[in-house]
């Protein structure tokens, strides 16, 4: 697993409630802007280099123009929450219906993936917003 981590802090909602979260992730954003997948519990194990399993909650997915598809993930504690706000970027593709998630390995593309990322959450839509959006 990467060393590298992303933190981050949503405004409307906080990103380690996502795997017990009920709600339908209208706070996360419009189609438009990406969204955080609306299926309970969206959560990956990934299996760590001292073959321990780690249980993460999926964020998004995202494109890096240039560089590919990524995944933005959380990693949870035993009780399925993550208290530090701490955001783990990879890899991203699917082989099948099977997803697969590999380490970013170079630096340039890590950074790359950490400023998408970053984009993607400075232009999620607060419910505010979509809220105007539907009333119109």
């Amino acid at each position: 697993m990467s060393e590298e981590t992303y933190t981050t802090n949503l405004d409307s909602c906080n990103p380690s409630d996502c795997a017990s979260c009920t709600a339908n992730c209208s706070s996360a954003g419009g189609s438009s802007q990406g969204s955080i997948p609306k299926v309970p519990n969206p959560t990956i194990k990934l299996t760590l280099d001292d073959d321990s399993v780690l249980e993460c909650a999926v964020l998004t997915t995202f494109p890096v123009e240039g560089f590919g598809e990524y995944i933005a993930l959380v990693p949870l504690n035993k009780d399925g929450k993550n208290t530090d706000g701490e955001t783990y970027l990879f890899r991203y593709a699917e082989e099948g219906n099977t997803p697969v998630v590999s380490n970013i390995e170079r630096e340039d593309e890590y950074m790359a993936a950490a400023e998408a990322f970053h984009d993607f959450i400075a232009n999620l839509k607060s419910e505010e917003e979509l809220a105007a959006e539907t009333e119109e």
